[in-house]
């Protein structure tokens, strides 16, 4: 495969990929627009089809390379896939991804006791691994980590400004040879809006407002961009809102207790900004500035937390719950100035980028308990990732016997990690403010250097980074003592790609990954001395011998085409070492010691199958599919590695003629064996059943600029449970309904260019 052009500023990936034409609105603008002029629905009917072009991706080696010319696994969804199907989130987004979901339970939590669903979005999963163990990226720059305490639970993907994305890139398997810690099972990657995303050629100004509703969540949002240049500048702002309620279920028993399986009454918020500013200074220099905000804030009425009334003349315990309201709020803020030089003809480097940013994340969850007659209770819980980092990278392509492309890079990052719990009436033996773990600096700091070489029809990419992290912890305000962490790896990675003809390639893939261990998971105290009935009393201890997690993965694959027909078969076997893991450490006493501990070993294998077939210049059809197993081992034990999901198939249908493009899409989800769902801690888990479930849309283009959508989800109504949001629950469970997935909703959206 030849080595990608940049030719271009921002690279093929900017020269070549459409900017995204489409639009949402609400149902009465499309009433509005329907009623345009026959003249104008006859220039829409007589647009050409959009021409599909070659996905570029710049995830898995740092430099942009097309999607099938790179020796791993990786898709990229746009900004028009993001409005065709009126994603409100990376759920939707991510919902036909056969090796790929998210995890976003309904809120049935409780104040001191469960957690389910309280983290919204809490994170991506892939090929069976998840949390901090995927790395989320926006702009290059970490998302905050999901933190776990007891019933506080803070999530990732909510700290998302997808209304602001211009690609999302998914990458299967280790990314630490590219980015360092966290990306021990693969990476997420979002890049927001630049100015000449909306720029159209010869013009100097341009914009979209976007508009749309669907009956998921009885939602509504509004998104405007403009953008500008002149004089060597150019500038974007950004702003979106959108404000919804409790997302459906199929669950129909409304009592107000615990009995209760339809959702908990839910309002929510979320706002965003974005905004960019670009100087070229130079020819081949340029300066950049972006701030980004993102607000979301919920408020759950949480009335599967009360206790069901009992008939006279039995009366509640005095701790029975009747009333639990719960406010959480979630805040993430970046600033960056970056400076890129581009020149293709300059001698030595030809390509330079340095990024120097802050990021400042936060949740606070509060909730306030009425309990029958013992005092009432509240919890006010905060936890803040304040992130200082700098990254720079340098390309430099090689002529002579052995032409490469020549990537180094340096990374460095310091994160301020606290957290707090307070409120009234603390667990017993616990005082309020206590703070879970103590304030923590973290610090990273890595580089790498990867090498593309071309030897006819064999391309060599390998790569080696060096990475070193420390936790230094601060006694102040924290009773406990604390211990330092600190460590570094080397994680080489070795790609292949092999063109046996011009219809066939071949490919394969060695990494190394490593994932440092969190503040909370080395230095941790917590106890409940006085649990409620049927629980023992437990305590959480620290761990200052935690290591790192380490992982060694193998993929290889055949990639095929041949008119109109691209293919692609993957198999890969994930090993992972000192997989990290909170295990009950000491159950002979009277109270259970907990502790975050290295397992001895984990293993994830599967194999997929990806079909794209252009059958016609109208119709297209796309085919996936993914099995995977996984188990871990501790002290001789195996256990099925639960987070692992069942067998997905999925097919998709698209059919564009003039202005007008129809889509159909089948998923189809195997039964979660019982064996493959059963650990020690939860020997009889609900394991789902298989289901299929399809959903349906049409895109309406009535004039160039402006676009309709209309979406149906779950046409056929079905009840179904996904395994990411079931996982953890009992098989006994008398509200399983509560956890099903939406039954059929429908979303209307347009957007309008100017």
């Amino acid at each position: 495969m030849p080595i990608v052009d940049h030719r271009h500023p921002r690279g093929l990936a900017a020269a070549h990929c459409p900017r995204p034409r489409v639009a949402l609105t609400s149902l009465a603008a499309a009433a509005l627009l329907a009623c345009a002029p026959p003249s104008v629905r006859a220039q829409a009917a007589t647009a050409p089809a959009a021409t599909p072009l070659a996905e570029i991706t710049n995830i898995v080696t740092r430099t942009e390379r097309a999607v099938d010319a790179v020796p791993a696994t990786v898709t990229v969804d746009t900004a028009e896939q993001v409005e065709q199907r009126g994603a409100r989130d990376l759920k939707d987004l991510l919902r036909h991804e056969v090796d790929v979901t998210v995890r976003a339970a309904q809120p049935r939590f409780g104040l001191a006791l469960g957690s389910a669903g309280r983290a919204g979005n809490e994170g991506i999963n892939i090929r069976g691994l998840e949390g901090n163990q995927v790395l989320i990226l926006v702009d290059g720059i970490r998302a905050p980590q999901r933190f776990e305490f007891g019933p506080f639970l803070t999530g990732r993907a909510d700290t998302l400004l997808l209304d602001g994305a211009q690609t999302i890139e998914v990458l299967r398997g280790p990314a630490s040879a590219q980015f360092g810690s966290d990306g021990l099972a693969g990476a997420l990657s979002v890049r927001t809006l630049e100015p000449q995303d909306l720029l159209r050629p010869g013009r100097d100004h341009g914009g979209f407002a976007r508009l749309g509703g669907t009956t998921l969540d009885d939602s509504l949002a509004l998104t405007v961009a403009g953008a500008w240049q002149g004089g060597g500048w150019r500038a974007l702002l950004l702003g979106s809102q959108r404000s919804g309620h409790e997302t459906d279920n199929q669950g129909r028993n409304e009592a107000a207790d615990s009995r209760r399986t339809a959702p908990n009454p839910l309002d929510y918020r979320q706002r965003g900004l974005l905004a960019k500013l670009r100087r070229q200074i130079t020819p081949g220099h340029e300066l950049g500035l972006t701030l980004e905000t993102v607000r979301r804030e919920v408020e759950v009425e949480v009335l599967s937390a009360r206790a069901v009334r009992l008939p006279p003349p039995a009366t509640l315990p005095a701790t029975a719950v009747i009333d639990l309201d719960a406010r959480d709020r979630v805040e993430r803020d970046r600033a960056s100035v970056e400076w890129t030089y581009d020149d293709l003809d300059a001698p030595v480097v030809q390509r330079a980028e340095a990024r120097l940013y802050v990021q400042d994340a936060s949740t606070r969850q509060r909730g306030w308990e009425d309990r029958h007659t013992a005092p009432d209770r509240t919890r006010d819980n905060r936890y803040r990732e304040r992130i200082v980092g700098l990254a720079a990278q340098v390309q430099a392509s090689v002529g002579g016997a052995l032409p490469q492309r020549l990537s180094a890079g340096l990374d460095a990052s310091q994160t301020q990690v606290s957290g707090v719990l307070d409120g009234v009436v603390p667990p017993v033996g616990e005082a309020f403010p206590l703070k879970p773990f103590p304030d923590t600096d973290f610090r990273l700091l890595g580089a790498f250097v990867q090498s593309e070489v071309e030897l006819g029809a064999l391309t060599l990419i390998p790569a080696l980074r060096f990475d070193r992290y420390e936790l230094e912890p601060s006694p102040a305000g924290y009773p406990n003592p604390v211990a330092s962490s600190s460590g570094q790896a080397f994680t080489p990675r070795l790609g292949v790609l092999w063109q046996l003809s011009d219809a066939l390639q071949a490919y394969g893939q060695w990494a190394r990954g490593f994932r440092a261990p969190t503040p909370g998971q080395v230095n941790t105290r917590f106890e409940n001395l006085s649990p409620p009935p049927g629980r023992r009393p437990y305590r959480s201890i620290a761990n200052p011998d935690l290591r790192p997690e380490r992982a060694q993965s193998i993929e290889l694959g055949l990639r095929g085409r041949s008119e109109g027909l691209r293919w692609q078969l993957a198999a890969y076997d994930n090993r992972y070492r000192d997989f990290i893991s909170q295990e009950i450490v000491d159950a002979t006493g009277p109270v259970d010691i907990f502790q975050f501990v290295n397992l001895a070993t984990a293993r994830v294998r599967g194999a997929e199958a990806r079909l794209n077939w252009q059958v016609t210049p109208d119709w297209q059809l796309n085919a996936q599919a993914a099995r995977a197993r996984g188990h871990r081992e501790r002290a001789g034990v195996r256990d099925p590695l639960d987070t692992v999901e069942p067998a997905r198939i999925g097919a998709g249908l698209r059919h564009e003629r003039g202005a007008w493009q129809w889509r159909a899409d089948l998923l189809h989800v195997r039964d979660k064996a019982f064996e493959r769902a059963r650990t020690q801690a939860l020997p009889n888990p609900y394991a789902p059943p298989a289901y299929t479930v399809v959903d349906v849309g049409a895109s309406w283009r009535l004039h160039r600029d402006v676009t309709l959508h209309f979406n149906v989800e779950n046409l056929f109504d079905r009840t179904y449970w996904r395994w990411s949001d079931v996982r953890g629950i009992a098989a006994t469970s008398a509200v399983l309904d509560a956890f099903t997935a939406p039954g059929r909703s429908f979303n209307l959206a347009a957007r309008i260019d100017f």
